[in-house]
Parts: structure tokens; C-alpha cells; sequence
């Protein structure tokens, strides 16, 4: 299991690098930072799990009402002749393509903390059809790595940040972001495509020309707005979005005669199991990390990728951002907080400012991902998630960097 060695090699490194530490500089305070990281990280991973049982019961509420009243069904129905094709394991009309639907939409609009619940149901449904329980099934893997390759049309979080640290035009990293993203969720797409020998027949041509110019419709759209505006519209689009949702579900529940109060808490209850289920894998995760992180192996791992760059004269003024890339798909938090803090040293209309937003916004975090989703169901053998996952990661990163220099350079 990839996972498996990923997370014994998180240890094995630090405890190299922070031996290093003390046989070259005599640092021993070095162990006692890892040993505290532990304790932290592990605080983090309870805490996260606990934020999430509201999120998870709040949306895992509304899902259920959905469900009842038949909105999951026809969101299924409608996107059966695609994902149909890109999930050939799952029967057609299947629940779970709602599900998955409900998921990719939120994601696409910034709004992690509703993403999580519907993909989380969608797993459960395919956890249900798979043969092998403690297996990844190709249907999972193909959902997760429409997860981490993180197709994102409203960056709004991002975008807050730049805002709440002055940036005359917050929305300005709002088209890097879409195109990086749009890149990113293909490679990985194709890539899984190819790994599954999945045949791109007409369907699927017509799919990705579809997403294709959505994306090209949607930078024409608000490329024609001015940059002050892009942040409040981008933002009020999300929220209406969300509303629509949640009164949209309860009106079908209500037509259908459905106690939709009762269908609520019957769907809350599943979320406050789930965020129970994936605390385990959650700790296990950020803890690997976090020694990681400790050990200074991230302060060497960015120093070697400056002096390749140097030395193959390429211009490196991205490297100082690198860091908030290199920490997204390893945790979500800790980017966030490199980002903040490249912002704030070198200002939010910096360069490397930008550059740290655009990293953010264009990778996702993988890592937790795989916790989170196969934790909830019990998954210990990934297969070949992870290796996709980064792939999606890397053309992410690669897109992010060609498209802060086009912008910003």
C-alpha cells in the first residue's frame, strides 16, 4: 500500500534530517520540536474531526432530505451518460451520481466544508458496491481524484484572504486559479482514464468540449467585469447557490410527503458516526506530517528545488512561494498558513504573494483527502489513488507557476 510507505517514510526522514540536526550543528532541541509536534498534530486531528461532526450532520441532514425527495434520483438520471462511462462500475442511474455531482458543484465553487458530506455519502454508496471492502475500487478512485485535482471556478476563500491583507484587487488571482485548476482536473482525469482503459467515445469528447468552454465562457464572463467586483459577485453566486440548495431539497421533501425535520436528523446522525469513523486515519495523517514538517525536511526539500532551478537558469522568483505548494496536499491548514504568511512578508500584491494564492487555489489537499474519504469506509488498500492524486497535484503546481508568470510576471 502506497500510503502505508508514505507515512513510515514521513518518520524515517525526519528522524535522518533531524540527526543531521544534531551531529552537524549540535541541535538536540530538534527531537524535543518533533516529539511536541506529535502531541499538536494529533490535538489537530481530534479537533478537525470535531469541527467536523457539525458540518458532516448539518449537510449529511440536507443530503438525506434530498435523497427522500428525490433530487439525489434525478441529478443521477441526468448525469448517467457520463459518468456512466467514467464510473463503468456503477449501475446506471445510481444514487451515488448525485452524490458525486452534489460534490464536484461544491468543490467547484469553493465550498469545501459542503463538499465533504456529499462526497463522503457518494463513498458510502460505492463502499456498498464494491466486492472488496478493504480495497479501493476503480469508481473510488476516479472520484478521488476528481478531489484532489480541485477544478475551482470561485476561489472564495482565497480570495477573503487577500482581501482581509489589503490587496487592491483580491479577485486579480480569480482567472490563474480557474485555468490552473482546469488543467489540473484534466491530467488527472486522463491519467485515470488511461490507467482504467477507459474508451473516449463520443460522450466523453462532448463532456470535456463541454467543460472546456464553460471555462473559457466563465474567464470571457467576469474577465469583462471590473477586478472590484469579481470578489462580492463571485462570493454572492456561492452563497445563492447554496440557499437555492438547501430550500430546493426541502420543497421536494415536502412535495414528496416527507417529514423533512425527521429526514434531517436521520441524515445527521450518519455524519456524527462518520466524523467519528475517520478520526484514526485523520491523526495518523497530520502526525506523519507534522514530524515531518519538524524535522526542517520541508527547509531542505525547498532549498534543493531553488538551487535545480538556479542552476538550470530558469528564473526562481516563484521558489520563495514554493513552500505553500509543496504543503497543500500534505494539509490544507499548514498551506493556508504559509500562504498567509508569504503575503505577509512580502506583501498580498507581491509576486510571491500571488504566487502563494495561486498555489493554494490550484492543488488540494490530497493527503487528507485519502484519509477523510477512505477512512470513512474503511479502505486500506489504495491501489493507485495516490500516484494520480500527486500527478493531478504536480500539473496543478506546474499550471500555477506558467500562469503567475502570463499574469504576474
Amino acid at each position: 500500500m502506497v500510503l502505508n510507505w508514505i507515512w513510515v517514510a514521513f518518520f524515517l526522514i525526519a528522524f535522518v534530517v533531524a540527526l543531521l540536526h544534531l551531529i552537524l550543528a549540535g541541535d538536540a532541541s530538534i527531537f524535543e520540536s518533533i516529539i511536541n509536534s506529535t502531541f499538536d498534530s494529533a490535538k489537530t486531528g481530534f479537533e478537525i474531526s470535531l469541527g467536523l461532526t457539525g458540518v458532516l450532520s448539518l449537510w449529511l441532514g440536507i443530503m438525506k432530505i434530498g435523497e427522500k425527495g428525490g433530487v439525489v434520483d434525478i441529478f443521477a438520471r441526468m448525469l448517467s451518460p457520463v459518468f456512466s462511462r467514467l464510473f463503468p462500475s456503477l449501475p446506471k442511474n445510481d444514487p451515488a451520481y448525485g452524490s458525486i455531482f452534489m460534490n464536484i458543484a461544491a468543490n467547484m465553487l469553493g465550498l469545501d466544508n459542503a463538499a465533504t458530506p456529499m462526497g463522503l455519502k457518494a463513498m458510502e454508496r460505492m463502499q456498498e458496491l464494491n466486492k472488496e471492502k478493504d480495497t479501493a475500487s476503480d469508481a473510488m478512485i476516479m472520484f478521488l481524484v476528481l478531489n484532489t485535482s480541485g477544478l475551482t471556478i470561485i476561489p472564495v476563500s482565497v480570495m477573503v484572504y487577500r482581501a482581509q491583507l489589503g490587496a487592491a484587487q483580491p479577485a486579480d488571482v480569480f482567472l490563474p486559479i480557474l485555468l490552473a485548476t482546469f488543467f489540473s482536473t484534466m491530467v488527472g482525469l486522463i491519467a485515470t482514464c488511461l490507467i482504467q482503459k477507459i474508451k473516449f467515445d463520443k460522450v466523453l469528447f462532448a463532456f470535456f468540449g463541454g467543460l472546456s468552454l464553460l471555462v473559457a465562457l466563465i474567464i470571457w464572463g467576469f474577465s469583462s467585469l471590473p477586478a472590484v467586483k469579481i470578489g462580492s459577485l463571485s462570493t454572492s453566486i456561492a452563497n445563492i447557490i447554496l440557499v437555492l440548495v438547501i430550500v430546493g431539497f426541502m420543497v421536494a421533501g415536502i412535495i414528496k410527503k416527507v417529514n423533512v425535520y425527521e429526514a434531517f436528523v436521520e441524515g445527521a446522525k450518519d455524519g456524527f458516526t462518520t466524523a467519528v469513523r475517520i478520526i484514526p486515519y485523520l491523526v495518523a495523517i497530520l502526525v506523519g506530517i507534522g514530524v515531518f514538517r519538524a524535522s526542517g525536511a520541508m527547509d531542505f526539500i525547498v532549498d534543493g528545488v531553488a538551487w535545480c532551478v538556479e542552476q538550470c537558469g530558469i528564473n526562481s522568483d516563484f521558489v520563495a512561494a514554493l513552500p505553500t505548494a509543496i504543503m497543500k496536499p500534505l494539509s490544507g491548514s499548514g498551506a493556508r498558513g504559509l500562504m498567509i504568511d508569504a503575503m505577509t512578508t512580502y506583501g498580498a500584491d507581491s509576486f510571491v504573494g500571488r504566487m502563494a494564492c495561486l498555489f493554494q487555489g490550484s492543488t488540494d489537499t490530497t493527503f487528507y483527502i485519502l484519509a477523510v474519504y477512505f477512512g470513512s469506509v474503511g479502505i486500506k488498500k489504495t491501489k493507485y489513488a495516490v500516484q494520480c492524486g500527486l500527478l493531478a497535484d504536480l500539473a496543478g503546481i506546474l499550471a500555477a507557476i506558467a500562469m503567475g508568470y502570463i499574469f504576474f510576471g
